[in-house]
């Protein structure tokens, strides 16, 4: 086999349409536009998704919901999985050395997925209600984590202390 002998596969490849080129082409005359009309002429051109003036479909349906900027940096360890540590005190660098989160994330949440056969000390890393039930149950401990501020961000209002009614 030689560079100048390779050939595409018989059918692979069909001959353009010569569009203009006389009655007996088959798309002659008008060139396959049909007749009058924006599409017929040069430069008739529209956006994507315009309507001809009607409200466009996209602009129509109702917007709903929105993705949180942060999820990427978040996320989830299954509490099978924390065997996988290999150390009874948890934290988010064990789990991140452990392969069980991304490097780049900056917390994560253990939700209950599989049995906590373990006592694990889970510190800086968040838990579910039953997450921190099984762990627990199997003798280890969650410490509370505090929740961090955000630069940018508007904090919740801290609640005023209840007054004592007269």
């Amino acid at each position: 086999m030689e560079l100048n002998t390779i050939k595409p596969a018989a059918g692979a490849r069909k001959n353009a349409k010569r569009v203009g080129r006389g009655i007996g082409s088959g798309l002659g005359k008008t060139a396959g536009r049909g007749h009058k009309g924006q599409k017929s002429r040069a430069g008739g051109y529209h956006k994507v998704g315009f309507e001809g003036g009607q409200m466009p479909l996209q602009r129509r349906l109702p917007k709903r919901g929105f993705l949180a900027t942060t999820i990427v940096k978040a996320a989830e360890v299954r509490s099978g999985d924390l065997a996988k540590v290999g150390a009874e005190a948890i934290d988010l660098e064990g789990l991140k050395k452990a392969r069980l989160v991304p490097a780049s994330a900056e917390r994560a949440k253990i939700i209950l997925a599989g049995k906590v056969e373990k006592a694990f000390k889970v510190s800086g890393v968040h838990a579910s209600k039953g997450a921190k039930a099984a762990i627990e149950k199997a003798g280890g401990s969650v410490a509370a984590v505090e929740a961090i501020k955000q630069e940018g961000k508007l904090q919740p209002k801290a609640k005023p202390a209840a007054q004592p009614q007269k």
